[in-house]
């Protein structure tokens, strides 16, 4: 049957989109008009009758843990060099420094008390170094490195000087030594000094009398009867005169005088030697 060349073309479009959907294509006529053997192609709808099963594709690896951290050792604490409550004569240029900065306006006592703690906080404050008060090995590198040697005048300002040698009658038992000439105190057992501190003696009308005494009485909030004035930690050795804390020869140094007392500047160190002393203990008073 012959086939009109408009229908012809027909079939053969309707047959290459069949076949396209059918996964093959059709090869087009040679050059002696025979048409190659069909194609088999992949299809959208997937893989054709005989092809091997498609593999899925590998599960992405989990990422790998970041290796953990090691903790960096903690720095050790530096060394602490002096605190409250110790005293000496490094507590004294301790001090000395921090006037020199105008950190501690009271002068120097060889004692470490409150005020040479609040001082030392307030340095280390301004340095960005712990606040802890108490004097470390790096505090005390950043006040050397910023300050001068203090000199004699600077270490025992008001005329306050170091302590004289101990009087023979107080190399033995428990003695306080006091020593007019050298104005200091020192608090000994058994030949031993475990602190000292300066001292203010009485007036010409009124002078500290000389010799061996004991301690008689103590009173810590004592106040004179005779000039209703304060006398904190008391110990009385001949009379009505005592070792005891002056609030005037804090403020004033040797300016002034006592009435025949034995005036201490430094409240922290007579307050521990006040806890140290006992009724019977010595006292030696002398040039």
């Amino acid at each position: 049957m012959r086939i009109p060349g408009r229908t012809a073309v027909l079939l053969l479009a309707s047959a290459a989109a069949l076949a396209a959907l059918c996964g093959c294509t059709v090869r087009p006529a040679d050059a002696d008009g025979k048409r190659g053997l069909p194609v088999q192609v992949q299809g959208p709808a997937g893989p054709g009758p005989g092809s091997p099963p498609a593999r899925s594709a590998p599960a992405p690896a989990a990422p790998a843990a970041p290796p953990a951290r090691r903790a960096t050792p903690a720095a050790p604490a530096p060394r602490v060099l002096w605190s409250r409550g110790d005293s000496g004569p490094a507590v004294r240029e301790l001090q000395a420094r921090l006037r020199q900065l105008a950190w501690l306006t009271a002068g120097p006592t060889g004692s470490y008390g409150a005020l040479t703690e609040r001082a030392v906080r307030g340095f280390q404050g301004r340095r960005g170094l712990p606040r802890t008060g108490a004097t470390d090995a790096v505090t005390w590198q950043r006040l050397v490195a910023m300050t001068r040697p203090p000199g004699p005048g600077e270490l025992y300002p008001m005329a306050g000087r170091p302590a004289a040698a101990p009087d023979p009658r107080c190399r033995t038992g428990r003695v306080l030594c006091i020593s007019k000439t050298s104005r200091t105190l020192r608090w000994m057992v058994d030949g031993q000094t475990l602190s000292t501190m300066a001292v203010r003696f009485g007036t010409q009308y009124t002078p500290t009398r000389e010799g061996v005494f004991h301690i008689y009485w103590k009173s810590r909030h004592h106040v004179s009867t005779l000039y209703d004035a304060p006398m904190p930690y008391a110990m009385f050795f001949s009379g009505g005169q005592a070792v005891h804390y002056s609030y005037d020869f804090a403020a004033r140094g040797y300016a002034g005088g006592s009435h025949g007392c034995v005036n201490v500047r430094d409240e922290t160190a007579i307050a521990r030697l006040f806890a140290q002393v006992r009724v019977g203990d010595k006292v030696v008073v002398h040039q």
